[in-house]
């Protein structure tokens, strides 16, 4: 929790990325037919509780001032509507798309690049993906749905992750704000 609140904390001066996992999604479902990433009949897709817990999110995030520049998602339709039901905004990206945890290094070489790649000061990155893609290039443990990972770009130096914030740790973080 203490490391949430300082990561939190950091957040307001901007330069940072939050990689988040999507929200609460329905396991009955299956990737397995899709084709495309434009059906989202043949994916995995948000339940109403995700869809709740990404608008909680969103809100928390603003009631703290946490100043959001680009809001980027994998290209499957429960990251996007993720993204969207937190910012109302997203830009699918392939480089931070899912697939196997165990994938060769080359498959998230993209997202290695783009978490260390540093961010303008005074607003952070936002991202929105699957905790296969963050496991393979961050390591375990794994994210939740709805948990997020607060990155310290470092340049040519990698990564480092300052914090891990739960689906309702913003919440809990924005109510002394308010």
């Amino acid at each position: 929790a203490a490391d949430a609140v300082a990561g939190a904390a950091e957040l307001l001066r901007g330069g940072y990325i939050v990689y988040f996992r999507h929200t609460s999604t329905d396991f009955g479902q299956s990737d397995e037919a899709m084709a495309d990433f434009s059906d989202c009949s043949k994916q995995r897709n948000l339940t109403d509780t995700g869809r709740v817990e990404a608008r909680a999110i969103g809100t928390a995030i603003r009631a703290l001032n946490i100043p959001i520049g680009d809001v980027l998602a994998s290209p499957s339709c429960r990251t996007l509507e993720t993204a969207r039901q937190m910012f109302g905004r997203a830009t699918a990206t392939p480089e931070v798309r899912g697939g196997p945890a165990s994938a060769s290094p080359e498959r998230y070489a993209d997202l290695r690049r783009l978490l260390s790649k540093p961010v303008p000061a005074g607003v952070n990155l936002l991202i929105v993906s699957h905790g296969n893609p963050f496991v393979a290039v961050a390591g375990p443990p794994y994210l939740a749905e709805g948990e997020a990972a607060i990155v310290e770009p470092l340049g040519s130096s990698g990564f480092r992750i300052v914090a891990r914030v739960r689906k309702d740790g913003w919440a809990a973080l924005a109510a002394p704000a308010r």
